[in-house]
């Protein structure tokens, strides 16, 4: 029997952190460029600036650095 281990989670990417990490880790876990996650990530703070600070506060607090 084959076994296979899926090592794919979300972190706060340290290497390549601008911030906190978040939007890094983010991208590396979806493998695209992380512009692209922090381009996401200004847009949602003009558009809904409390719901997407709340959830990069709690994104800050719960995920690991790696």
């Amino acid at each position: 029997m084959k076994t296979v281990i899926n090592d794919k989670r979300f972190f706060r990417d340290a290497a390549a952190a601008k911030i906190a990490g978040v939007c890094a880790g983010v991208a590396k876990y979806f493998d695209v460029n992380p512009w692209w996650v922090r381009a996401g990530a200004i847009a949602g703070f003009i558009v809904m600036p409390f719901a997407t600070a709340l959830a990069y506060v709690l994104a800050i607090l719960l995920l690991r650095y790696r």
